[in-house]
């Protein structure tokens, strides 16, 4: 039924738009009690094999990346059709409207999309505001939420230190971890802090702002990077989160290494490369850090073999867009029915 939707209605659409379409809906639905409940009971995971991580219990080990729900207004709503987790954002300390439109397009015959969309939010203090709400019940401080920080395009490359610090402050709080995006192509000079020396005075400006409003040591923190970035390179960014202390690494954002414009490519063309960074990233930083996987996915297969790379947890969003509004609900549970690291070859 979703793909005779899609295909004859959504890819006449702008894929803005359709996004804003679905997303109303989904709000919608979660908004409504008896219908919201509902959806919940038949598509929330069951919680039968939970993975310990970031001191909590999380239900299952798919959850929603970055770049969906930007301003933190649908988390509800999200977790209600499967996802165990929501990671918000990309947030930055100030609001600003992203790149010109067009700016998101959709890889029909790859199953992928390409997007330039420039970290469009509303802002930190906006975003920490909408989440504060969110935590004053108990169901809403029962959801795994993670707040994905980014650099406001007008801060100088040079003073990106000090505006993560600002995000920190402000979502620390209200997060069950935090996440260091220095790996979208679509801010200027962003991928350049991955560069180590860039990239150690941001990771200390946010755990010191982390620690100021936060019991000390008590969030945890990760660093997401490219999937475009060298070998030396990933094994330079896991010595410094084992140097920092950091909680862990999310692998990996978008792709530039394609020929189709302007803008990082998601979808099934990140698998092989995301599941080779996270399996070198394993490798170098052992046992103790977490490693949240994703890049490619859309079958439960597909998860699994992030899992048995290395990653505690894997997130997916691209294949939202293709495989519908039950996508989440099927990947959780067909992990949970065959466990989670089994049947992928080793």
């Amino acid at each position: 039924m979703y793909r005779l939707l899609f295909n004859q209605v959504f890819v006449r659409l702008d894929p803005e738009r359709a996004h804003e379409i679905a997303f109303t809906g989904i709000r919608f639905a979660a908004a409504t009690p008896v219908l919201g409940a509902v959806i919940r009971r038949f598509l929330a995971p069951r919680g039968t094999s939970p993975v310990q991580v970031f001191g909590r219990d999380v239900a299952a080990p798919f959850g929603l990346a970055a770049g969906f729900d930007k301003n933190g207004v649908g988390v509800r709503g999200l977790t209600m059709l499967g996802f165990s987790y929501v990671e918000v954002g990309t947030v930055t300390a100030h609001a600003q409207p992203g790149n010109e439109p067009p700016r998101l397009w959709r890889v029909l015959d790859q199953r992928a999309v390409r997007n330039r969309m420039g970290f469009n939010n509303e802002g930190a203090a906006a975003v920490a505001s909408r989440l504060r709400r969110l935590r004053r019940n108990p169901s809403g401080r029962r959801l795994v939420v993670g707040v994905n920080i980014g650099k406001s395009k007008i801060t100088p490359v040079q003073e990106a230190a000090a505006d993560y610090a600002t995000s920190t402050w402000l979502l620390a709080p209200l997060a069950d971890y935090l996440v260091v995006n220095v790996s979208s192509p679509n801010t200027p000079g962003l991928r350049s802090l991955q560069a180590v020396a860039e990239l150690r005075p941001i990771l200390v400006a946010v755990q010191e702002a982390a620690d100021s409003v936060t019991e000390p040591g008590s969030l945890p923190i990760l660093v997401k990077i490219a999937p475009d970035l060298p070998d030396e390179d990933v094994d330079a960014v896991a010595d410094l989160v084992a140097e920092l202390g950091l909680a862990g690494v999310v692998a990996v954002n978008t792709t530039i290494a394609h020929d189709l414009g302007e803008g990082g490519l998601s979808g099934p063309p990140l698998l092989p490369r995301g599941l080779e960074v996270v399996t070198r990233l394993r490798a170098r930083l052992g046992a103790g850090p977490t490693i949240i996987g994703g890049g490619g996915i859309t079958t439960a297969d597909d998860a699994r073999a992030y899992l048995r790379a290395g990653a505690d947890l894997v997130q997916g969003y691209t294949g939202f867009i293709y495989e519908g509004p039950f996508w989440a609900s099927r990947v959780n549970r067909e992990l949970e029915r065959s466990g989670r690291r089994a049947t992928v070859p080793a």
